[in-house]
Order: C-alpha cells, then sequence, then structure tokens
C-alpha cells in the first residue's frame, strides 16, 4: 500500500509499504477513504523526531470502509463505514468505564510512563502505523470504531476522530456558565471548532485570537470576536477586559500549545532538540521546560478570577516553569488532556445532520491526493494558501 512515512525533520514522503495485517481475532481492517492533517502532526514534523524511526507511518484523524474483520469482531462487517478515533481504547478497562478513553489501562504505554496508545504518533504513545494511508489495521473492532452511515460525505463524520471531540472536550472542561464568556487562543481547526461549539451551547461571547488573517476571518464570519496578536500585541488583556466589565472572561480555552509564537529562547531549544542525537534530544525533552509558553501566560492573564483555563493545545516539556503564584492568587481552575473521544461521540453525532450546525461540511480548506501529502505539510507549517484543514484522500 501507499503510506505517508517520516524521515526525519521536515521530510516526509509517501512511499510503498507492506499491508497491515490481521493479528487478533478482535481487529479489523480499514481501507481509508479520508484522513486529515492535524495541528500534532507538525509536532512530528518539526520538533517531536527523537521519538520517531525513519518509516513511520503518520496521521491519526481516519476514516474508512471495513475491508475485513477478524473471526470475534460481531458488531462490524465488510462494507460498513467507519471512523477511527485517534486514541486506541479498548472500551472495558477501568479508565474507559470512567469514559477517560485517552488513559485506557489495555493500551497505555507503561514503559515511557504515558497514558492509551495513539495512531501515528511516537514511540511515546506506542509507535503504531497511522491513517494517513491507503489500509489501517484496527484494534478492538467492537469498541473502537464509530460506526457511521453510508450517503452524506466524508466531511460530514471525519473529524469525530479528533477535531470534533478534541474541541468539544475543551469547551466541557471550560466550564463556561450559561450565557457566560471565553476566550479561545489559537484559531487554527481545533480552537475554531471551539469557539463554534461554545456558540452552539449558548456563550453570549466568544473571543478568538490568532495571527493568521485567514482564521481570524473565518472564526469573525462565525459570529466570534476577533483579535489579531500582530496588532493587538500588549493590549490584548486590555481588550478582552473591556468586553467583560474589566474582569476578564469566564473561561480561556489554550488550543495553540507549544507551538505558540513568541519566546525566542524555548524557539531557539525547539530547533536545537531537531538537531541532537536522539538520545540526547530525550533527554532534554524529559528534563527541561523547552516549551514556548506564550499562549498559556496569555491564557492565565486573561481569565477572570475564579475562572477555568482549558488546555486542549500540546505541551511537550517535563519542566515547564508556571507563575504558580498568579495561578493560586487567580483561584484558577485548571483542565487538560488528550480527548477522550469515544466518550464524547454520543453528544456530537446528533449533530452531524443536514442541518449542520458545527459547519463541518465546507470545514477544510484543502482536499488533496494522499501523494501530495508531503506538499500539503510543508504547506500548513509554512500557513500557505490560506490552509487550516486539509483533508488527504488516499
Amino acid at each position: 500500500m501507499r503510506a505517508l512515512t517520516w524521515q526525519g525533520r521536515r521530510d516526509v514522503r509517501v512511499e510503498t509499504v507492506s499491508d497491515p495485517q490481521l493479528k487478533e481475532s478482535t481487529d479489523v481492517l480499514v481501507r481509508i477513504t479520508s484522513t486529515g492533517i492535524c495541528g500534532s502532526d507538525l509536532h512530528l514534523y518539526e520538533v517531536m523526531g527523537p521519538y520517531l524511526d525513519p518509516g513511520d507511518i503518520l496521521g491519526h484523524e481516519p476514516m474508512g470502509i471495513v475491508e475485513e474483520v477478524g473471526k470475534d469482531v460481531t458488531s462490524l462487517s465488510a462494507g460498513d463505514r467507519v471512523v477511527v478515533p485517534f486514541n486506541i481504547s479498548c472500551g472495558h478497562c477501568f479508565m474507559c468505564d470512567q469514559g477517560l478513553q485517552s488513559q485506557c489501562e489495555t493500551t497505555q504505554v507503561t514503559e515511557r510512563g504515558m497514558g492509551a496508545a495513539l495512531f501515528g504518533y511516537t514511540k511515546l504513545y506506542g509507535q503504531v502505523p497511522g491513517g494517513q494511508a491507503e489500509l489501517l489495521r484496527v484494534p478492538f473492532g467492537d469498541t473502537l470504531p464509530i460506526k457511521v452511515p453510508h450517503g452524506p460525505p466524508d466531511e460530514r463524520f471525519v473529524y469525530l476522530s479528533d477535531v470534533l471531540p478534541t474541541a468539544w472536550q475543551a469547551v466541557e472542561y471550560a466550564r463556561i456558565p450559561p450565557g457566560g464568556t471565553v476566550t479561545v487562543l489559537g484559531l487554527g481547526p481545533v480552537g475554531e471548532m471551539a469557539a463554534r461549539i461554545a456558540l452552539h451551547r449558548g456563550a453570549r461571547l466568544v473571543v478568538g485570537v490568532d495571527l493568521v488573517s485567514e482564521r481570524l476571518e473565518r472564526a469573525g464570519a462565525h459570529g466570534v470576536k476577533t483579535f489579531d496578536l500582530r496588532t493587538q500585541g500588549k493590549d490584548l488583556t486590555d481588550a478582552v477586559r473591556q468586553l467583560t466589565d474589566g474582569r476578564g472572561t469566564d473561561a480561556v480555552i489554550d488550543a495553540v500549545g507549544m507551538e505558540a509564537h513568541g519566546a525566542p529562547v524555548a524557539k531557539a531549544a525547539h530547533w536545537v532538540v531537531g538537531l541532537l542525537p536522539d538520545a540526547v534530544a530525550q533527554r532534554l525533552m524529559e528534563h527541561a521546560g523547552v516549551d514556548r509558553l506564550s499562549a498559556l501566560y496569555t491564557a492565565i492573564e486573561l481569565v477572570r478570577r475564579g475562572g477555568t483555563l482549558s488546555l486542549s493545545g500540546v505541551y511537550g516539556g517535563s519542566a515547564d516553569p508556571l507563575p504558580l503564584m498568579t495561578m493560586f492568587d487567580k483561584q484558577i481552575q485548571l483542565r487538560m488532556g488528550q480527548a477522550n473521544v469515544r466518550h464524547w461521540v454520543d453528544d456530537i453525532l446528533p449533530l452531524l445532520n443536514d442541518a449542520d450546525p458545527l459547519g463541518v461540511q465546507g470545514f477544510a480548506t484543502h482536499t488533496m491526493p494522499l501523494e501530495d501529502a508531503p506538499k500539503a505539510y510543508s504547506m500548513f507549517q509554512a500557513k500557505e494558501d490560506g490552509m487550516i484543514k486539509t483533508l488527504l484522500k488516499p
């Protein structure tokens, strides 16, 4: 089959690799029809090389048609249409029963001290072949894949793999009161979808902050009050407080994470990590604060006293400095974590109808063949051609 493979920093290639095979009687084999490029994939493209090997297959936002099922799979058959969640969860362990599929005890990468395995996402999360490929082996066929109806285009359902549940959890964790206010930092796919979900769920004011014109324009067209970080700069906190009786918003969603602009020292650390031998780079990332924390510091400033911070942006440093005195004094509540995809499906799926209240159809700015994936990664990393969300078609 053809698959996108990691070969080095800013070097991904579509290659012919061996077809996956069923390994367990509960596995299913899915022929991929659409697969997204995630902002988290850029972490692999740019920073996380020490945890990858040349030839690793990337991608964790796939959907497609079941081609083969293991002998013990009872809920799916060949020809069924499914979306595959990015975290690999068994559906029946203690953590899955708590709705914490991202902490699944069956697939936890215990040798790394990490949570549930992920498709296409480094040795830290199991080094499982990903979904930017023609075929994908999916374990736990009766509990992991999300069965969806035939008929509507892939774009109606494919975001159930990551974008929709990640954004939904970000809003849920933000605990925005009825008629309340929230600031969303970063209007990439997850941030913009979180803003749409917050409005759909009754927020009175959703403030969106970014520095990419196309992102700001698109969010503004969906009812978000936008601020351009390039021009607002140090006045951002005052501008948001002016909209909220001087307090700040009830909640802030950080949908940026370690890719925040600014922080030149941390930016240099990211660059250095990519140049070091893997063993040295791993130790640096695991024992030093190498994240660019500009977005998180901004979130702490913007949230009102007693408010909530919801982190959906990914951070990679293990010793990042936090202003704990300020956080304690402001009585800030903080929630974060990988999205528990399966936990939110029942809430989201009814919204994926012909009315399309969240605007999922048309959400992708680019659709490209899998063979163009290296070009798509380069464009996405450089924010070229107004690229916000790309779907690849194997």
